[in-house]
């Protein structure tokens, strides 16, 4: 039972508080202007520890850099390599700057101390950072407030964001997609145009289709398997938790088919996973998509499919300034008369938008939710997941509706156009037929493949 203990023989020497502590052990607290009043509180928190809501101020004095180390040292062999890459990345630049010395009861009673960081954040990164890092300080304290070291999380409540208006996501038409993947050819290559072409029939995320490899491409039913996606990880890629070496090569001697225990998503090897199990899947190419993708397939030797012409693998921030954003966002578009002037495509348009692209193609055509999702590697929501299943037939339909849009953006070019487009992809003219049957080739115009 707690009691008042008076500090020395004076009479204002004041009292100290005395109650027992959860191991055992006795706690104190100096302070107090009499016996009553230090014993009250030690009261106080002997009720607090009998309805398990007491925290131990031993606790809240620890620093945040020894907590978020210990708490690194704890989940850290649960994490994927890049969240594990990503918390590391955002306390040795942002957090730890800021906070490492600070108590963690100290965090817990400085709220305005937590938007002047927050406010001086905006000033030095994009909005989109600062949620990440937010997100980061977020999650630590919670993992805080949860073993006992502070009463609540802090961050609660906490504005993060500017609120200015965000742009909807941009969609392609089949026709821009497909002029598109044609700028892409002749600064890319077959990889550039095989990719923006994979990218919005498939609605695959970057990480799962430049990972590509050559066994994952199942010729039977032509499909790709998505299992292993591409990790980019302090400027080093990984495909299923090994090193990529320049060349495209495995570290560990090279790309080998990966035995799967079970044919069930989700069931693999956690390292080097989807980003869901829904994420693991195979997904159909439409007829002339998976002659574009075997084509690609016989222009190289390469264990990655989609390689610049060295056999080095496509980096993302990289492709994306050379070459995808000229595509879709043209050279001097606003000026005509310039002498480099291409004109914009569809302007801002992002690889993601390829996924949302996809997506809304399949609704307006009227796919069934299940199928999208399927496809897209998403898994439903409430009951549906239980009772709604993808079937042959819905599959086929996807592919039917998907190769449909093909051909009308094919129909849409110009003979030039056609003419370039055949040149580089000849299988396509068993593929395309226009709607009354007659085959595309017949009406391509016998014009020079270069002409525009």
């Amino acid at each position: 039972m707690a009691y008042g203990q008076r500090l020395g023989d004076a009479q204002g020497d004041g009292w100290r508080a005395r109650y027992k502590r959860p191991d055992g052990t006795w706690g104190s607290k100096s302070g107090f202007t009499s016996e009553k009043a230090a014993e009250d509180w030690g009261n106080e928190q002997e009720a607090l520890i009998r309805r398990h809501m007491w925290i131990d101020p031993r606790k809240g004095d620890t620093p945040f850099e020894d907590f978020a180390s210990e708490l690194l040292d704890s989940i850290g062999p649960r994490l994927e390599a890049a969240t594990l890459a990503k918390y590391k990345s955002h306390l040795n630049n942002q957090l730890l700057p800021q906070w490492s010395a600070w108590p963690l009861i100290g965090i817990f009673n400085s709220y305005l101390e937590i938007e002047k960081w927050v406010s001086e954040l905006h000033e030095d990164y994009a909005e989109s950072t600062v949620s990440s890092v937010f997100a980061t300080f977020s999650t630590f304290l919670n993992m805080a407030f949860r073993a006992q070291y502070i009463p609540a999380n802090p961050c609660s409540g906490i504005r993060v964001t500017s609120g200015e208006f965000t742009p909807d996501r941009l969609v392609a038409t089949p026709v821009q997609v497909l002029r598109a993947a044609m700028r892409l050819y002749h600064t890319a290559g077959p990889a550039g145009f095989a990719l923006a072409v994979v990218d919005a029939y498939t609605g695959a995320r970057w990480s799962e289709l430049a990972g590509q490899l050559r066994h994952e491409y199942n010729h039977e039913r032509r499909s790709i398997r998505i299992e292993e996606p591409l990790k980019e990880i302090g400027g080093k890629l990984f495909k299923g938790g090994q090193r990529i070496s320049p060349g495209g090569v495995i570290a560990d001697g090279g790309p080998r088919p990966t035995k799967r225990k079970t044919s069930r998503p989700g069931k693999g090897k956690k390292k080097g996973r989807t980003k869901t199990p829904a994420s693991t899947r195979d997904v159909l190419l439409p007829p002339s998509i998976a002659v574009l993708y075997e084509a690609l397939m016989n222009s190289h030797s390469h264990p990655f499919l989609f390689c610049t012409p060295d056999g080095n693998l496509l980096r993302r921030s990289n492709f994306r300034q050379r070459h995808w954003r000229p595509a879709w966002d043209g050279i001097e578009p606003d000026d005509p008369q310039a002498e480099d002037h291409v004109p914009a495509i569809l302007m801002w348009f992002t690889f993601h938008e390829g996924r949302h692209t996809h997506s809304t193609w399949l609704t307006e055509d009227g796919v069934s939710e299940v199928a999208r999702r399927a496809r897209l590697g998403q898994k439903m929501k409430g009951i549906a997941r239980v009772y709604d299943h993808v079937t042959p037939e819905m599959e086929q339909q996807v592919l039917e509706v998907l190769e449909a849009r093909w051909a009308a953006s094919v129909a849409a070019l110009t003979a030039a156009e056609r003419a370039q487009l055949m040149m580089w992809f000849p299988r396509l003219r068993d593929t395309l037929e226009t709607s009354n049957g007659e085959p595309v080739q017949d009406r391509i115009a016998i014009s020079s493949p270069s002409a525009s």
